[in-house]
């Protein structure tokens, strides 16, 4: 067969495959469609397939063909990442930004301080730090990943359950942006290259006066161009940001969070993202299976993982029961809230493949915070689910 065929038959295989499992099962209660999907990518990796049947593995998923697959999962994932970056509202929550800022602060805070230790417990054994990795570096990277939640992925979850646009729906959201923006800023910091800081201060000068200069250019054109040129912006700042020394992920963010939701039609960005999971995004989990690795043996990285789920899972709910204390929240109020903080899957997912790439954390370290991410995105929805049940029932009985 050659290079063409082959690409066919591993799209098919990427395309079918979550697609079966996932209707045939019905998973969606624990496990949408794109938990689903991450899932398969990790089982058509190196670490699974690869080891029971290689020789089919290294058929489908030769050179060539990762090749293009990557390519095609790059520019996926820097459309993702951007609309992610649109979505987050900073009007919403300098309304509210007393309780959004201690909320949010919190929710990040306790998982981070709870994902560092965790990842200090991982250093006390070889095989989990990157080879170009700084100690501080690579505890507050998993630390950091601990505390992540995935906006784009929480939007479409409170779409499930039927809260987006509640009055709790768009809570969630500010505390959700507000933590966006911080990791993202964290995560800027753990990039910086001191040996290249020349080039990072200047895409960053580059870049505050270019995006002054885009929002205006946005307030003029006409509303059919806007998202054509918002395109090449894009592509200019995943570009600055991985020239500078930075990744293109945090190109491709900040492209997107100086631009206001507003300027786009909400149903036409919905409809990308959604187009996109369906599309584009399942290379993409493909391409993180295929970084998988479990060189320090399965047992290692699971038990690697159930620590840093405990880290992440208990920090967050921690994090934000203080908050409800603080703010004189209802009963019960906290603990839905915290566990929908819960979602982590792509964002978390996105951040330590950047990790990865920048070699603070090892192919076993990605494997487990794969793991961890994907544990906690599906505990997330039934018991969401059941708490959501409680709270609307009392706030009713409350009203009558």
């Amino acid at each position: 067969m050659n290079t063409t065929e082959i690409f066919l038959i591993a799209m098919l295989i990427i395309v079918t495959v979550p697609f079966a499992i996932w209707r045939i099962f019905r998973t969606d209660y624990f496990a949408p469609l794109v938990v689903v999907q991450i899932l398969v990518g990790i089982a058509l990796g190196p670490g699974v397939l690869g080891v029971f049947f290689p020789d089919f593995y290294k058929f489908v998923f030769n050179p060539t063909v990762i090749q293009s697959l990557n390519g095609i999962a790059w520019w996926a994932v820097s459309i993702f990442v951007f609309i992610a970056g649109i979505d987050v509202d900073f009007k919403a929550a300098w309304v509210h930004r007393r309780e959004s800022g201690i909320t949010a602060g919190l929710a990040l805070a306790a998982p981070l301080l709870l994902g560092c230790v965790a990842a200090m417990l991982l250093l006390s054994t070889e095989g989990w730090v990157g080879p170009r990795a700084q100690t501080w570096q690579f505890v507050a990277g998993v630390g950091m990943s601990c505390a992540v939640t995935a906006l784009p992925i929480l939007i479409l979850l409170m779409e499930k359950l039927d809260i987006l646009r509640h009055a709790l729906g768009q809570r969630i959201l500010r505390y959700a942006s507000v933590d966006d923006v911080a990791i993202w800023g964290v995560l800027a910091l753990i990039l910086m290259d001191w040996q290249r800081v020349g080039k990072q201060l200047l895409f960053n000068a580059t870049f505050a006066v270019a995006s002054m200069l885009f929002r205006r250019a946005l307030r003029v054109l006409p509303a059919s161009d806007r998202w054509y040129v918002a395109l090449i912006w894009l592509l200019l700042c995943a570009f600055g940001a991985d020239w500078s020394g930075l990744h293109f992920m945090v190109g491709a963010f900040l492209a997107g969070v100086v631009i206001d939701a507003d300027r786009f039609d909400q149903k036409q960005m919905d409809a990308l993202r959604h187009n996109l999971l369906l599309v584009m995004m399942p290379v993409f989990f493909l391409s993180t299976g295929l970084r998988t690795a479990w060189g320090m043996g399965g047992s290692a990285v699971f038990l690697a993982a159930a620590i840093l789920l405990v880290a992440a899972v208990a920090g967050k709910l921690i994090g934000v029961h203080i908050a409800g204390k603080i703010l004189g929240w209802q009963p019960g109020e906290a603990s839905m809230i915290g566990w929908l903080l819960q979602t982590k899957a792509l964002i978390m997912i996105i951040f330590s493949n950047i990790l990865l790439d920048k070699q603070i954390i090892t192919s076993d370290t990605f494997t487990a915070l794969l793991l961890m991410a994907v544990a906690s995105t599906m505990l997330t929805i039934p018991v969401v689910t059941s708490k959501l049940r409680s709270y609307f029932s009392a706030v009713g009985s409350a009203r009558a």
